[in-house]
């Protein structure tokens, strides 16, 4: 995975964290959460990830007045056959782009609820398979913009990470000002890896090692959540395994065979923040704020 985190922070600048984060998810067959402002690069890093990784890609503009066929496809009537011919939408790629999110109605947001958990979509009573690997990148503002509609805390829950990539640094910001155009240097991207080597890597991080007392810390951090009054409520079982997953891509993009406590917290902010909320107000703590609070509270074991 070097050749295509080099070659992405060539296009992403000063973002080489948040690079090999959005690399792990997908490595541990999760789906990725960007929020943040518009123009820091959020679309531009899911192009690039496709592009290297050799996948089909499909971007998907969600608007207020979008309907679930939009996303899915539709069945259209055919009068040589007299039957109906799905159409397939954007949906069936590798890599699908969900950008904006939140600017679409609750029920267009729930067209991606089952492909992102079954891997596959019900069209008129008959299952239709999804491509692997797939990949879902979703991308949406912050909420207190104009024309958002906050994602349900059960479709937050399908997103293994959310991610925020922030402004870059001035000299981040100086090159991208001085150099050329990030979309002529998108075109001029070769893939690094193929979708079966893609597939290869994905079995290799499911084989990372968790030793019993890696497990015992997973398990002592979403057990304070649960127990603790700082938070609504706590990690779910589905937040533990996403948090064990991760911690495994982590390692293995680090070039270990097994996870140490490191490798745990180093994704947790990815992973906890956008599952917990703060009990005083309802609100979200920054994820940073979040990840230090549970690491400073619970010892390794």
């Amino acid at each position: 995975m070097q050749p295509v985190i080099a070659a992405g922070s060539g296009i992403i600048l000063g973002k080489e964290r948040q690079l090999r984060l959005a690399l792990a998810c997908l490595l541990a067959g999760g789906h990725l959460l960007i929020e943040d402002l518009p123009g820091v690069g959020k679309t531009t890093l899911a192009h690039t990830l496709a592009r290297l990784l050799g996948l089909d890609f499909q971007r998907i503009q969600f608007t207020s007045d979008m309907l679930p066929a939009d996303i899915i496809g539709v069945s259209i009537f055919d009068r040589e056959t007299s039957s109906f011919r799905f159409h397939r939408g954007p949906l069936f790629a590798q890599v699908v782009l969900a950008d904006e999110i939140n600017r679409a109605t609750p029920k267009a947001q729930s067209a991606l609820l089952e492909a992102m958990e079954e891997r596959q979509v019900t069209v008129d009573g008959e299952t239709r398979i999804l491509p692997t690997p797939f990949f879902v990148i979703a991308t949406q503002n912050p909420s207190e913009q104009v024309g958002t509609f906050p994602l349900p805390e059960s479709q937050l829950d399908r997103f293994l990470m959310r991610i925020e990539l922030g402004y870059p640094d001035r000299a981040a910001e100086r090159l991208l000002l001085l150099g050329s155009d990030r979309r002529q240097l998108l075109s001029s991207l070769s893939a690094s890896m193929t979708a079966d080597q893609l597939l290869v890597a994905q079995a290799a991080v499911r084989r990372v090692l968790a030793s019993d007392a890696l497990i015992d810390y997973v398990q002592a951090l979403t057990a304070y959540t649960r127990q603790s009054a700082l938070w609504r409520a706590g990690l779910s079982p589905r937040a533990a395994l996403a948090l064990l997953a991760a911690a495994r891509a982590w390692a293995w993009l680090d070039g270990r065979a097994h996870v140490v406590p490191e490798d745990v917290q180093a994704v947790l902010p990815a992973v906890a923040a956008h599952r917990l909320q703060a009990a005083d107000d309802g609100g979200r703590l920054e994820a940073a704020e979040i990840a230090r609070r549970l690491i400073e509270a619970v010892a390794i074991p």
